[in-house]
């Protein structure tokens, strides 16, 4: 069975984290739920490309699809040293880079060879890849290690408000706060709350390995759903999942969780709590008691050290906070409507057939073709309903729809009373009103034939006699055309509907 394609969104997810964040590509396949071979294969070719985020980032998906593409025939033309034997010979006392390529260079000197400045940057983007053991040290504003505490507070109406923590990786500065329960919507929430009490964005946000967040907790390839990478997209970070049955891999939580349970859940033990916010209420004093504590063996604080090393360190905050979005694949069915929960929604009529991607929030349903928005809804939950924008409809369907009663009465009166009047009734007989369309639109074409004054007086004589129809309203003004008329007004009003035009008309 061949492996699913990778979406181009995705792959600019991957350089977004390799060319702005500069994760390894380790962290970058655990991040996505890629291997690391998919990762290395797609940061050679933008590399090949000469691509940087800068470029990347104002590109749309197709179009960097194609410099991809081209990016990676000029890296085939070229002979791929062996960095594997590069590396093992570097080993050896008084081997230099530079005396290998000019070994390489000497080996294939027919063929087209990388100079020396690209052979030793593809070195070292090999060499970054090979595994390492060293102790962990946390960079300033790096990472943002979260989880809930196992004990929670029972509430007076029976139920219980589980704690939500936050530790920075460096300053290790807690945030904590109470939930309802522990669905996605409550560990995003929490997470969106704690980078506001923090006033920026890590570069990475590593929790445990929830159902909640993470679709498949593959010890070496955990893939998050997509809510939760549209979440990491919005703030211009990259959700890594600890590894499964490892805590060291996220000890700075296990820490702040231990801390928070001792400073905070145990001192709120003998208190009652009709609700979450009361608890949050209860929490808040207590949290910024436990961040001004000084270190007992460290100069400082967790909140001075996180002002001093965290805080200048941050991505900054998106205008907007999250909005907690759901994802669903639709197609566009023959009427350029899609379906979602039940209510169908236009998307541009060039699209039918397409399958989309539609991003649900509580108020908006957007819909998104590779990665592009074509088109957004406010959100309706009427069953069977349609929500349609004109613009999305053809022109004949749209010209047909901006045909209405008033339309057509108000066409009439820039003609005469009459003939909105005529309109009126012509409407009225039918027992829909859009039954009499086509008969009130022959009758109004009329006038290009004989004039509006001519056809005012013919309407008004049709009234009179009670045969408004656009047959009787024709015959009046063909048999008018049937007599001679004056060549001054090039029309003609038998003696006994001379009245129709005011005194004096006919002579």
């Amino acid at each position: 069975m061949p492996a699913p394609r990778i979406t181009m969104r995705k792959i600019k997810d991957v350089l977004r984290l390799k060319l702005d964040a500069k994760l390894s590509h380790q962290q970058i396949a655990n991040a996505l739920g890629l291997s690391k071979g998919v990762v290395t294969k797609y940061v050679g070719l933008a590399a090949a490309a000469d691509l940087d985020w800068t470029a990347v980032q104002d590109m749309d998906e197709a179009a960097l699809e194609r410099r991809l593409m081209v990016g990676s025939q000029k890296a085939r033309d070229y002979v791929q040293p062996d960095y594997g034997r590069v590396h093992h010979e570097l080993r050896r006392k008084g081997m230099t880079l530079m005396l290998l390529w000019e070994e390489h260079r000497a080996d294939y000197a027919a063929s087209q060879t990388y100079a020396y400045s690209q052979f030793c940057d593809n070195y070292r983007r090999f060499a970054k890849q090979l595994k390492r053991s060293m102790r962990q040290v946390h960079r300033a504003g790096e990472k943002l290690f979260i989880d809930y505490a196992g004990p929670t507070i029972t509430l007076t109406d029976g139920g219980r408000a589980h704690i939500f923590v936050a530790s920075m990786g460096a300053s290790s500065y807690t945030y904590a706060c109470a939930t309802p329960r522990e669905t996605m919507a409550d560990w995003l929430e929490s997470t969106a709350r704690a980078l506001a009490f923090y006033g920026g964005v890590t570069q990475l946000i590593v929790p445990d390995n929830p159902r909640a967040m993470i679709a498949d907790a593959n010890r070496y390839e955990p893939r998050s759903n997509d809510t939760v990478l549209d979440f990491a997209r919005h703030y211009g970070t990259s959700i890594l999942p600890a590894r499964p049955y490892s805590p060291q891999d996220k000890a700075k939580a296990e820490s702040a969780v231990q801390i928070v349970e001792r400073w905070i859940m145990a001192r709120l033990r003998h208190q009652q709590f009709g609700s979450v916010h009361e608890v949050n209420a209860a929490m808040a004093p207590l949290l910024t008691r436990l961040n001004d504590k000084p270190f007992q063996k460290l100069p400082g604080s967790r909140a001075s050290t996180f002002l001093e090393i965290d805080a200048p360190a941050l991505l900054p905050l998106p205008l907007q906070r999250y909005e907690m979005a759901h994802f669903k694949t639709v197609k566009v069915h023959i009427d350029y409507h899609v379906e979602v929960e039940r209510h169908r929604y236009s998307v541009p009529q060039t699209l039918v057939g397409q399958v989309l991607e539609a991003r649900i929030t509580t108020a908006v349903v957007e819909l998104l073709h590779r990665g592009q928005r074509v088109a957004s809804h406010a959100r309706n939950s009427r069953v069977g309903g349609f929500t349609t924008t004109p613009a999305h409809m053809p022109a004949a369907h749209r010209a047909h729809m901006e045909w209405t009663p008033q339309r057509l009465i108000h066409w009439g009166q820039s003609i005469g009373p009459a003939t909105a009047e005529a309109v009126t009734r012509l409407m009225a007989e039918n027992r829909h009103p859009e039954h009499g369309y086509r008969a009130c639109l022959g009758l109004l074409s009329l006038a290009k034939r004989y004039g509006k004054v001519r056809l005012e007086a013919a309407c008004m004589l049709a009234l009179q006699i009670g045969a408004c129809q656009y047959r009787h309203v024709r015959d009046i003004l063909t048999n008018n055309c049937d007599q001679s008329a004056p060549a001054t007004t090039g029309e003609w009003v038998s003696p006994e509907h001379a009245h129709l035009r005011g005194p004096g008309y006919y002579q």
